[in-house]
C-alpha cells in the first residue's frame, strides 16, 4: 500500500492541483486587468494569488513526495513533507497578512487612480474562481493541514477579491479612492489569525503533541480494563502527518498473559481497542512482566 492511500492531502491532490491552476490563471488575467486599467488594487491581489499559488504548489508537491515509500534510512518514507509544507504555507500567510496591512498604509497616503469598470469586470472574475476553489477544498480542510492551508490562502484571496470589487463599486460612485486602503487593512486582520491557528497546528505535530481529538487518559483507561493488563505506562501518542497518528506504550501484564497463543492474546485485544475505540492503527506496546519494573528507567508518563 501507498502512502497516498493514507495520507490526508494525498486524497485531495487532484482538487488540489484545479485549485493551483485556477489560481494562476486568474492571476494572470488580474495582471493584465492591472495594466489596462491602471489598477494598483488589481496587480496587488494579483501578486495576493500568485503568493497563494506557490503555496498551494508546495502543498501539491509535498503531497507527492509524501507517496514515496518508507526506507531502512526513512521508516516513515516522507509523510513529515506534508506537515513541513504546511508550516511553510503558514509562514507565507503571515508574509502575506504583514505585505497587505503595509500596502494599505501605503495606498492611504498616496491612494492609486484607476478606472472602476475594467477593475470591477476583473475583480468578478476572480470571484468566481475563488468561489470554485473554495467549493472544491471545503471537504478535506479539516483532514489535512495542507488542504487547510490551502483553503486559508484561498479564503484569503476570496477576501481580496471581494476588497477589489467593494473599492471599485466605492471609488465608481463615490470617487473615495482609500476605500481600497481601508479594505485591505480588513483583510490582513482576517488571514493573520488563520495563519496562527494553522501554525500552531503544525508547532504540535513537529513537537509531536497529543493529537487534538485523542483523549490520552480515556486510551489509558481502555488499555487498564484489557483482560491481563495490570498496569501501563511511558504512554505515548504523536501524530505523523495529517490523518497519520502513532501510539506507543509500555504495557504490564500478568505472567499466564505474556503467553503468544491462543490463550493470551493481550497484543490483539490491545490493537483491536485502540483501532475500534480511537482510530489508532499504528500503536506499538512492550509487553513486561510485573518483575520487570525494577529494571525500567525513569518512566516518562
Amino acid at each position: 500500500m501507498t502512502h497516498d492511500h493514507v495520507t490526508a492531502t494525498g486524497r485531495h491532490r487532484r482538487r488540489l492541483a484545479v485549485v493551483l491552476a485556477l489560481t494562476l490563471a486568474i492571476a494572470a488575467l488580474q495582471v493584465v486587468g492591472g495594466l489596462v486599467s491602471g489598477s494598483l488594487a488589481l496587480l496587488a491581489d494579483a501578486g495576493h494569488m500568485v503568493t497563494d499559488a506557490a503555496g498551494v504548489a508546495i502543498a501539491l508537491g509535498a503531497a507527492t513526495v509524501a507517496t514515496r515509500p518508507p526506507t531502512p534510512r526513512r521508516t516513515f518514507g516522507l509523510l513529515r513533507a506534508e506537515v513541513l509544507a504546511a508550516l511553510a504555507n503558514g509562514l507565507l500567510l503571515v508574509v502575506l497578512a504583514v505585505w497587505v496591512v503595509v500596502e494599505a498604509v501605503r495606498r492611504w497616503a498616496a491612494p492609486p487612480e484607476v478606472t472602476g469598470g475594467v477593475m470591477l469586470a476583473v475583480a468578478v472574475v476572480g470571484l468566481a474562481a475563488n468561489l470554485v476553489s473554495l467549493r472544491l477544498l471545503h471537504g478535506g480542510r479539516h483532514e489535512s493541514l495542507n488542504v487547510r492551508g490551502a483553503y486559508l490562502e484561498v479564503l484569503g484571496d476570496l477576501l481580496g477579491s471581494v476588497a477589489v470589487v467593494v473599492s471599485g463599486v466605492v471609488v465608481a460612485t463615490t470617487g473615495w479612492v482609500r476605500a481600497d486602503a481601508v479594505a485591505s487593512v480588513a483583510i490582513g486582520a482576517l488571514i493573520l489569525p488563520r495563519a496562527w491557528s494553522l501554525l500552531r497546528t503544525v508547532l504540535d505535530v513537529l513537537l509531536e503533541a497529543t493529537p487534538a481529538h485523542l483523549d490520552l487518559e480515556a486510551v489509558r483507561r481502555h488499555i487498564g480494563e484489557t483482560p491481563g493488563v495490570l498496569d501501563v505506562h511511558d504512554l505515548h501518542a504523536w501524530t505523523i502527518t495529517s490523518g497519520v497518528s502513532a501510539l506507543s506504550a509500555h504495557v504490564v501484564v500478568a505472567d499466564d498473559a505474556l503467553a503468544c497463543g491462543p490463550d493470551g492474546a493481550v497484543l490483539d485485544e490491545l490493537s483491536a481497542c485502540l483501532a475500534d475505540h480511537f482510530a489508532i492503527e499504528h500503536c506499538t506496546f512492550q509487553l513486561e512482566p510485573a518483575g520487570h519494573t525494577a529494571h525500567e528507567g525513569p518512566h516518562h508518563d
